[in-house]
């Protein structure tokens, strides 16, 4: 069973417990994502969002036995409860055709082989009360807002992405805060 990660966050720097085997590949499928969800911890993370513009995602193969597993395993390493899994991991299965989220996904993932594919479908969110999506000006003004460990978490996080994640957001906030990979992490 050949089974792939979707990844452009922190999955990528900081798999942990996730059964990633080898590097993560830079040519994955086309996805809107954006720096669009404020996590519990402070942090604004990339998120599948609609009203993002595409970008070309990371992807891994996972050592799994079965879709199912690649699933539960994407869970425990993003933290999420068992009852909200089926919404907040996104499942593709070979000859199934591509989820909404990810147009396209099977033709992608079909000459590489692949027989499912999981990612992070958390949405995007002003806070854990709100969860309407941010616009640019809400996610600038809460990041500059941070103090300390906090600020340090959220810009590492945007600092430690993938360059190749560029999205309107990031690149505002790159303008804004000055937020760039060449500064200390």
């Amino acid at each position: 069973m050949y089974v792939a990660c979707l990844g452009w966050g922190s999955l990528v720097w900081d798999p942990r417990e996730l059964p990633v085997v080898g590097e993560w590949f830079k040519d994955g499928p086309p996805v809107r994502i954006e720096f669009a969800r404020r996590s519990r911890d402070r942090r604004i993370t990339l998120v599948v969002d609609d009203r993002a513009e595409q970008v070309r995602v990371l992807w891994a193969p996972l050592l799994v036995d079965s879709p199912e597993a690649a699933r539960e395993a994407l869970a425990r390493r993003e933290g999420v409860a068992a009852d909200h899994v089926t919404t907040s991991v996104g499942l593709w299965v070979r000859d199934l055709p591509a989820p909404a989220a990810i147009p396209g996904l099977d033709r992608w993932a079909a000459p590489i082989g692949l027989d499912a594919v999981v990612w992070t479908s958390l949405r995007p969110r002003r806070d854990e009360k709100d969860t309407s999506p941010p616009t640019m000006a809400d996610v600038l003004e809460y990041l500059a807002g941070l103090r300390g460990q906090d600020m340090l978490n959220a810009r590492r996080y945007v600092v430690m992405a993938p360059p190749q994640i560029d999205t309107a957001f990031r690149r505002e906030i790159e303008a804004t805060l000055g937020w760039v990979r060449s500064s200390p992490v």
